[in-house]
């Protein structure tokens, strides 16, 4: 029997067999297996999201343990392994959850269970407890955008009517963040949580608690850190907004933060950044653009200056906001100094036209706005470019005059050494010469002292006399 054509009086105890009967897993890898099978849960499920949508009287007391029973048993799994480790959310498609077909119909049926009007948060807590929740927070990671879509709107909806949960639901979220930012820097669900929390920071009641305070320094600020911060950054934005229009006393915090922060080396994450710093000017008070004036403008020279010519562009449309551009008229005496430099050097040098375009407009504004103190600059911008110049051609010729007196020492050295090794080589030649000439006068006094009388004259003439008389006896024999 189908729930819609049930008696009255039958309707809870079929409501709960079919929610029994939903507890049954069928294995969706095997596309062929058990299609019956498959197709009776598909139709008891579509059943039990009807009648909870459309019935009233239907949640009772007794159903609460069934329903969360036969959700948690569907919903809470263990979650594979990415089939591509070096897996890229703006490059690669995801990984979609096979079981799907049955899965899109139990987290509609939760959603609904959540909205019905006969829900009641007092039986439910006792159910959907810190445990749930914990393991709900743990699916956020899943591969497949169109659970992580659900897993959103239902942790918003348990946040909403189960008010002993916040403090916990909020805890676990800054959890999930602190690992993601310093150990594993992998999270798929990141987005959507944020998407959660721009709507509690709304929310917020005044004055800001030390924990909110902490959570928005600690935790949102150090986000900005993340590689793949492009996929999150526009709801990271928006919550750091949120909390500039709950206190303006955190502006300081999060300009300051986000200077800290700021990109070096990726043009990307700085084009980001200055969009986000935009936001965040277009709610600032004036008195809080004071207090961060400086670093900020210094940052945006900076920005001007960049070789990319988007991140220069990009830093150049602020003065296309109107009401950035008021703030900066009521700061001219402090901002123009910053950045007229900067601007005035980059309007020669820069590669792309556009960009000069744009800075030739800024500098026209400014001109408007003050011309006495641009004028001032502008004389005192060219006065130090010539003493700079100077400084460089006394550098040059400073460098000039000692490559030529390094030339000049070595060149003595040179000579220096060559004629002391001349001199050195005759000494060593006469040397070898002397000792020649002393060696054979010695041999020579050796020989008529007697000492060596075989090398003598005497000994040649012995041994002349001796052969001869041995030639003579041969003969006579």
């Amino acid at each position: 029997m189908v729930l819609p054509d049930a008696p009255v009086a039958e309707l809870h105890d079929l409501f709960c067999k079919k929610l029994q009967q939903c507890c049954v897993l069928f294995d969706f890898l095997d596309c062929v297996a058990d299609l019956k099978g498959k197709e009776i849960k598909r139709a008891a499920l579509n059943e039990l999201v009807e009648s909870v949508a459309t019935s009233r009287g239907v949640l009772i007391e007794p159903l609460y343990p069934e329903a969360i029973k036969m959700i948690s048993v569907n919903i809470f799994r263990t979650l594979p392994p990415s089939e591509n480790p070096e897996f890229d959310p703006e490059e690669d498609e995801p990984t979609l959850e096979a079981s799907w077909p049955h899965l899109q119909l139990v987290y509609e049926f939760f959603l609904r269970f959540l909205e019905s009007p006969d829900f009641q948060p007092s039986m439910a807590k006792r159910y959907i407890d810190q445990k749930f929740v914990l393991q709900l927070l743990e699916l956020f990671d899943s591969e497949d955008p169109r659970e992580r879509e659900y897993l959103k709107t239902i942790l918003h909806r348990v946040y909403g009517k189960l008010l002993g949960l916040r403090a916990y639901i909020r805890k676990q979220i800054n959890n999930i963040f602190l690992r993601f930012i310093y150990e594993t820097e992998h999270f798929n669900g990141v987005a959507e949580l944020l998407e959660i929390l721009g709507s509690i920071i709304n929310g917020f009641a005044l004055p800001l608690k030390a924990e909110h305070k902490q959570f928005l320094v600690r935790v949102l600020i150090p986000l900005h850190t993340a590689k793949s911060l492009s996929i999150f950054h526009a709801q990271l934005a928006y919550c750091v907004v949120q909390f500039m229009e709950k206190d303006a006393t955190v502006t300081e915090y999060i300009i300051r933060g986000l200077l800290k922060y700021w990109p070096k080396t990726c043009t990307q994450k700085e084009v980001m950044f200055l969009g986000e710093i935009e936001e965040i000017l277009d709610v600032i008070e004036p008195s809080q653009f004071i207090r961060i004036q400086e670093p900020l403008f210094k940052q945006i020279a900076a920005c001007i200056s960049s070789p990319h010519f988007q991140v220069a562009e990009r830093a150049l449309y602020f003065w296309n906001n109107e009401y950035i551009l008021s703030l900066i008229e009521e700061n001219c005496q402090v901002i123009l100094p910053l950045v007229f430099a900067t601007l005035y050097r980059v309007s020669k040098e820069h590669w792309n036209q556009t960009i000069v375009s744009l800075i030739y407009n800024v500098l026209k504004t400014f001109m408007e706005m003050n011309s006495k103190l641009f004028d001032d600059l502008t004389a005192s911008y060219k006065v130090e470019k010539q003493k700079k110049e100077a400084g460089k051609e006394k550098e040059k010729e400073g460098r000039k005059n000692r490559r030529k007196r390094q030339w000049d020492t070595r060149q003595e050295g040179q000579k220096e050494g060559s004629k002391e090794g001349r001199t050195e080589r005759r000494k060593e030649k006469e040397g070898k010469k002397k000792g020649r000439k002393d060696g054979k006068k010695e041999r020579k006094n050796k020989g008529r002292n007697g000492i060596s009388t075989e090398g003598g004259k005497e000994g040649k003439e012995k041994r002349r006399k001796d052969t001869r008389k041995k030639e003579m006896e041969k003969g006579g024999e």
